[in-house]
């Protein structure tokens, strides 16, 4: 599986010929990424999915805030410099002055046509945006994660990344039914309180009820009465398509660091225990810190050597840290 944040549009000069980010017009800055998945594409087993952070940006005047020709963006990525002596300041053909230009979906659209299945768009939330100074919308406090595969049918392992079901959810399975009064309905109905609706595990069929009859094409009825019961644990639920993770400061040279919490859930669905995750767009080496903490290998791709010596130190720390945990672990552990 792939998991990474490309350069979001417009944002930051990173100083390395080659790089990706500072192109003339969205075009064709959609259009070198979608060449660089198609690679992650080729390479990816059939199974394999991507997961892929992108943020959006808006169209500014060349004296608007710092940016790409004056494109404000998620102002949690600061740019250390203007790009603006990297390409012209015009606003891009088909954009006004203050237009949201729609970078995240671009892409999932464009990787779509390349062959791509669009699975998922994720809201990444964050508890902590940056402030901003604009008086006439929202603070921005999301960005996009999107599930794309390879083939309808790819690995996903599901109960890795479950999550504890809400208290009112544990009321509710609590409940007594049968003591239940039951709310009022609407006015003019005379039939008794309407209670809770009984589950297929607690409930008996009336005889004759519609749910038993057969739909047309099919030998039985909507609920089979030979059906097994779910083993899925009450106290628990499927991940909802909401995360909600901090940002993160980090202390190195690159100033957009993917937070590990949102590039973890990626890895535990998306790769087996012992499986590769590649980031060809890796930075700072989140991914792979990460990707080591849950017993995962990683290919990382990475063009500014700053960058890439970092990730290395950071890689290492995180290596030397799990050891030393490994040791205490070894060393409290009961003989046998």
């Amino acid at each position: 599986m792939a998991t990474t944040s490309p350069p979001y549009y417009g944002l930051r000069d990173y100083g390395v010929d080659g790089q990706i980010g500072l192109e003339e017009t969205p075009v064709e800055f959609i259009a070198r990424l979608v060449e660089v998945f198609r690679e992650v594409h080729r390479v990816l087993r059939d199974d394999g999915t991507a997961w892929v952070n992108m943020g959006d940006s808006y169209a500014s005047k060349p004296n608007g805030p710092i940016g790409l020709g004056g494109h404000t963006s998620d102002a949690s990525h600061v740019a250390v410099r203007t790009a603006n002596a990297r390409r012209s300041s015009q606003i891009p053909y088909g954009f006004k002055h203050k237009d949201l230009m729609g970078m995240p979906w671009r892409l999932a659209f464009a990787l779509q046509d390349d062959g791509w299945y669009l699975r998922q768009d994720i809201i990444w939330r964050k508890p902590n945006p940056m402030p901003e100074s604009t008086r006439d919308r929202c603070t921005k406090s999301h960005e996009y994660l999107f599930l794309l595969s390879k083939c309808p049918r790819y690995f996903y392992d599901q109960d890795a990344i479950r999550e504890p079901v809400t208290l009112s959810s544990v009321v509710r399975l609590a409940q007594d039914l049968e003591q239940q009064l039951g709310s009022d309905r609407v006015p003019g109905k005379a039939n008794g309180p309407m209670k809770a609706v009984r589950s297929k595990r607690d409930s008996v069929k009336r005889e004759g009820s519609k749910r038993e009859q057969a739909i047309p094409g099919h030998a039985l009825g909507t609920h089979r009465p030979e059906r097994e019961e779910s083993a899925y644990p009450l106290d628990t639920c499927n991940k909802r398509s909401v995360w909600t993770v901090p940002t993160q400061d980090f202390k190195g040279t690159h100033f957009a660091t993917f937070p590990p919490e949102l590039s973890r859930p990626c890895i535990l669905a998306g790769a087996p225990r012992g499986g590769t995750v590649l980031d060809p767009f890796d930075g700072a080496g989140t991914t792979a810190v990460v990707a080591m903490q849950e017993d995962r290998q990683s290919i990382l791709c990475e063009l500014n050597p700053d960058y890439a010596s970092t990730a290395e130190r950071r890689i290492a720390a995180a290596w030397l840290d799990g050891a030393a945990q490994m040791d205490v672990f070894h060393d409290s552990a009961p003989a046998a």
